[in-house]
């Protein structure tokens, strides 16, 4: 399924770091055959990197064998992905992951749930442009993440987290979501701070980097329950178009992107729809369109009855951690109360 590969570095062996290597647009090159952009091989590293033979701390690369573009992730790479790190937990001092940039967010989501205790670095980068172009980005995003990754402080990771790093900007992986196609700042944090920001020095935002935790042990979750869907709510959205989403044969979890600070309409057929799909036993967690803000149910009319028949109010999540954390916890019970519990609780710091 994968292949390793040793990159050699001036390291004094002070710090170990595993790249896994899943596909992307960072790893594309340059083919002078073939006159085009092919998928990199990372065993050819030093002819596209050479910055890397001068970095100080040991490197591996563990790469696909099937790379990934990240329109096609699902949840079993979620899986495979943690039960990697926990398979190499003891082995490496931290992790970078190379990974497409479209679904990055969900990903980091998902790995910040599986990971429980985590107290290393998982660090997800990639690109705007192919590490074969000239103007790529993708040197400055791989270099700085592995320099993040392997920095220590009292001989503890100064990151003990799943983080994405993007453009100078290093954001808690389940509080970043994808905003921008066609600029370099690619991702953004509307309601949580960046935890580093890289320019001349890496400069860490430290009151609000995850503490590292005393006498834990990494557990990794390896059950995702993919019967969820999104619920986008629109001015004229149609009885018919609800009625079906809800009714979707073995549904179990609806995230339902609302206006504002959690509204939905008034309309009887509506509500009728909501009180009918919540006592079948679907869960559904209720998340803001705006990309900043949070959830306040019952603040207006428009909300309150949401309160009232048991939607699960998302408080300030993103769309990309709600969905990963709705089939974390459908994943991790049968019993309505305890995913409630889960959903309203922060796992990982992805919700205030």
């Amino acid at each position: 399924m994968y292949k390793t590969i040793k990159i050699k570095t001036k390291s004094s062996g002070n710090s170990r770091v595993l790249v896994i290597y899943t596909g992307g647009t960072l790893g594309m090159a340059y083919d002078h055959h073939s006159d085009s952009l092919v998928p990199f091989d990372f065993a050819q590293i030093p002819d596209n990197l050479p910055e890397m033979a001068r970095l100080d701390f040991d490197i591996t690369v563990l790469t696909f064998e099937n790379l990934l573009d990240s329109s096609n992730i699902k949840p079993a790479l979620w899986i495979r992905l943690a039960e990697i790190i926990g398979e190499k937990y003891q082995d490496y001092d931290s992790f970078v992951i190379i990974h497409g940039t479209d679904t990055m967010a969900y990903t980091a989501s998902a790995l910040s749930y599986l990971l429980e205790n985590l107290n290393k670095p998982v660090i997800l980068t990639g690109a705007q442009l192919p590490i074969g172009v000239a103007r790529t980005d993708a040197k400055e995003n791989f270099i700085t993440a592995l320099e993040i990754a392997a920095a220590k402080q009292n001989g503890r990771p100064v990151i003990s987290e799943v983080c994405i790093y993007f453009n100078s900007l290093l954001l808690r992986g389940n509080r970043a979501r994808k905003h921008e196609s066609v600029q370099f700042n690619a991702f953004e944090s509307e309601n949580y701070p960046p935890l580093a920001e890289a320019g001349v020095r890496i400069e860490y935002n430290y009151p609000f980097i995850g503490h590292f935790k005393q006498n834990v042990q990494l557990k990794v979750n390896t059950q995702l329950d993919e019967n969820v869907v999104i619920l986008k709510l629109f001015p004229g959205i149609s009885e018919k178009v609800v009625k079906s989403i809800l009714g979707i044969e073995g549904l179990r979890g609806v995230i339902m992107e609302t206006y504002g600070s959690g509204n939905a309409p008034t309309e009887q057929w509506f509500l009728d729809l909501i009180q009918q799909s919540i006592d079948k036993g679907i869960v559904i967690y209720n998340v803001s369109q705006c990309n900043g803000g949070r959830v306040i149910q019952g603040r207006y009319e428009t909300s309150h009855f949401l309160q009232e028949v048991g939607v699960v109010s998302g408080a300030d999540l993103t769309t990309e951690a709600a969905v990963t954390k709705m089939m974390y916890a459908l994943g991790k019970t049968d019993k309505l109360d305890e995913i409630k519990t889960i959903l309203k609780k922060p796992l990982a710091g992805e919700m205030s």
